[in-house]
C-alpha cells in the first residue's frame, strides 16, 4: 500500500485529506496542533467575540472520518533520499507521496523591534494571548476611575488588519460600555497604520473606499502612506519620524514561510515559500506536491485566503490520486470565486466575479453565512452563529465579551 503524507491541518491540508479518502492509499497527517484552526475568525477570539474553541475542531475527529490517520509533530527537516519526514524528537515517517501544507508565519518585514514588542494574530494561541492582553488593559483602565486611556495600532491594511480594527472599534463603542461603565468610549483609540494608498489592495476601488469611510465612521484613526520604522513596548516610529504612542501593537502586515522551511532543501521565494511548478509539484521531485500558502507558484504566491489554500489542496490531493492511478497530472487553475471582508455590524465588502460588487448589510449577511458554513462541525457552526448574532445584535444593551485569564502584573 502506497503511504501518502500530508503536512499543515490548515485548510488545503485538510482539502487534501478530504480528496485521498479514496485513493486506496495509507495517508497520514502531520501537524504540531491537536486541533485544525478556522483562521478566519481569529480577529474575533481576540476582540472577545467567539471562544477559542469555537474556531477549533480536533484533527483526529476530522481525519477519523476521512479514513487517514494522524501524527501530532513538527516536521525539523525531509531526507529526500530515504523519503522520510524528520520530526521533532528525531521521528521519522515513511512517505511514497509528500504534500506539504504547513502554512507560513507572520512576516516583520526586518523592523526593529516589531517581533519583540507586538502581537502576531495568525494562530489560536496568539488570539488568546491578545484578548487577554487588551482585557487587562480596559480591566487596568476601568480600576484608575476614568482617567487614562488605551490606545491599540493595527499595523497593516490587509483583510486582517481591517477586520481587526473593526471588531476593536465595535468593542469600543458598544461593548466596553456594557461591559466597563467606568470607561468612556473616548478613552479607547483604535488606530490602523498601513503603509500603502489604501486599505484592501487586492480588491476593486469602490470597496477599498467603502471599507475606509466605514472604519472611519466607526472612530478609527486610519493613517495611510505611513510606513512603520520601528516597535517598542509603548510606541511606533512611522516613516515621517513621528511617534505613535501604542500600548498594543497588532501586527497584520504580512506572512512569510515560517524560518525552518528554508532548511529542507527545496527551492524557495524570497519569502521563504517553496517554488512549484503549475501542477503544484516541485521541480525534480515527482513525488513532492506544496499546497496553501506555502507554495509558491512559479515563484508567484497566490493570495493569502481560503479559497486558494482549498483549491490548491484539493487539486494537489486529486494528482496523487492520478499518480497512483498511473495517470499524468494537470495543471492547476486557480478560479477566483470572490473575496470578502467585514468592517462591523451591516457593514462588508464583498467582490464576486464578473464585476459583481456587494457593499452594506447584504455583505455582512453574505460573510455570516459563507463562514458559519466553512467551519468544521456542527457544535462550532452554533456556537459561532450563537455567539456572533449576540455580539452584534445585543451589545448596545448587553454585556457579551468573552474573556479569559489576565496576564500576571509585572
Amino acid at each position: 500500500m502506497s503511504r501518502v503524507v500530508v503536512v499543515g491541518a490548515g485548510f488545503a491540508g485538510l482539502a487534501a485529506v478530504r480528496e485521498l479518502r479514496k485513493s486506496g492509499a495509507q495517508v497520514t497527517l502531520v501537524d504540531h496542533h491537536l486541533y485544525s484552526t478556522f483562521q478566519p475568525l481569529l480577529y474575533q477570539v481576540a476582540s472577545g467575540g467567539l471562544n477559542p474553541g469555537d474556531i477549533a475542531y480536533p484533527t483526529r475527529n476530522f481525519v477519523h472520518r476521512h479514513g487517514a490517520r494522524f501524527r501530532r509533530g513538527s516536521v525539523t527537516a525531509i531526507d529526500i533520499e530515504a523519503q522520510e519526514l524528520v520530526l521533532d524528537g528525531a521521528a521519522r515517517v515513511v512517505y511514497d507521496y509528500l504534500l506539504l501544507a504547513s502554512g507560513v508565519t507572520t512576516n516583520y518585514f526586518g523592523v526593529p523591534g516589531a517581533a519583540e514588542h507586538s502581537l502576531a494574530l495568525y494562530t489560536r494561541q496568539e488570539a488568546i494571548i491578545l484578548r487577554d492582553r487588551l482585557m487587562a488593559g480596559l480591566e487596568t483602565l476601568a480600576t484608575r476611575g476614568g482617567s487614562g486611556d488605551l490606545t491599540a495600532v493595527i499595523v497593516g491594511g490587509g483583510t486582517t488588519g481591517v477586520e481587526t480594527a473593526g471588531a476593536l472599534a465595535e468593542l469600543r463603542n458598544a461593548g466596553v460600555r456594557a461591559a466597563f461603565p467606568e470607561i468612556t468610549p473616548g478613552q479607547v483609540n483604535i488606530v490602523l497604520v498601513e503603509q500603502s494608498p489604501e486599505l484592501l489592495a487586492s480588491y476593486p476601488p469602490r470597496l477599498r473606499r467603502y471599507a475606509l469611510a466605514q472604519l472611519r465612521k466607526r472612530g478609527v484613526q486610519v493613517r495611510l502612506d505611513t510606513p512603520v520604522r520601528e516597535v517598542t513596548h509603548d510606541t511606533i516610529t512611522v516613516g515621517d519620524g513621528a511617534v505613535l504612542r501604542a500600548d498594543l501593537t497588532i501586527w497584520a502586515a504580512g506572512v512569510a514561510a515560517a524560518a525552518g522551511v528554508h532548511e529542507w532543501g527545496l527551492p524557495h521565494d524570497r519569502r521563504g515559500r517553496i517554488v512549484v511548478d503549475d501542477h503544484l509539484r516541485v521541480a525534480s521531485h515527482p513525488n513532492l506536491f506544496v499546497a496553501g500558502d506555502l507554495a509558491s507558484l512559479d515563484g508567484h504566491p497566490l493570495p493569502q485566503q481560503a479559497q486558494p489554500a482549498i483549491q490548491t489542496g484539493t487539486h494537489a490531493g486529486r494528482q496523487i490520486r492520478r499518480l497512483l492511478a498511473s495517470e499524468p497530472t494537470q495543471r492547476f487553475r486557480y478560479r477566483d470565486k470572490g473575496t470578502m471582508a467585514t468592517i462591523g455590524r451591516n457593514a462588508a465588502v464583498v467582490a464576486l466575479p464578473y464585476g459583481v460588487r456587494v457593499t452594506g448589510a447584504p455583505a455582512w449577511v453574505a460573510w455570516l453565512g459563507l463562514h458559519i458554513v466553512m467551519l468544521l462541525g456542527n457544535r462550532n457552526r452554533l456556537s459561532t452563529l450563537l455567539n456572533l448574532s449576540w455580539r452584534y445584535l445585543a451589545w448596545p444593551s448587553g454585556n457579551s465579551l468573552i474573556v479569559g485569564d489576565l496576564p500576571a502584573q509585572d
